[in-house]
């Protein structure tokens, strides 16, 4: 198991976000801290898994130090997000698109930070996430 550093933000009239200083561009969010934790190990998950499937490598966690050390990050209120490879089996499917979604989805993945199919697990739960909601 992995612990990687997470920093909540808190701005007024907004959820409580959740970044990763060691995956720029894998951000979460929360209506309260604890939806916020909760969905910040998810996008973690997701995107450590979307890197293992496509055999990309995964960086060691960053310390608090390194992370606190830009001051940037000193914003954010610093917590420790487990990442637990064994947690979640991802399993390989094959889907059809049309081709300029495909392409549009590459685009606001690697914009992201995101591996495509990280990127549409994560949409895939936000809409059932919406749904679940209403």
């Amino acid at each position: 198991m992995r612990h990687y550093i997470g920093l909540i933000h808190k701005d007024t009239d907004s959820d409580y976000g959740v970044s990763f200083p060691d995956f720029p561009g894998v951000i979460s969010a929360g209506a309260d801290l604890d939806e916020a934790r909760r969905m910040a190990e998810e996008a973690l998950a997701l995107h450590l898994e979307g890197l293992i499937e496509d055999g990309l490598p995964i960086v060691e966690p960053s310390s608090l130090e390194a992370v606190m050390a830009d001051p940037d990050n000193r914003r954010g209120v610093a917590i420790l997000v487990a990442f637990k490879p064994d947690a979640k089996k991802a399993v390989r499917v094959n889907v059809t698109l049309p081709e300029e979604v495909l392409r549009q989805i590459d685009r606001f993945a690697e914009a992201n930070g995101l591996t495509r199919s990280g990127f549409i697990a994560r949409a895939a739960l936000h809409e059932i996430n919406r749904s679940d909601a209403a």
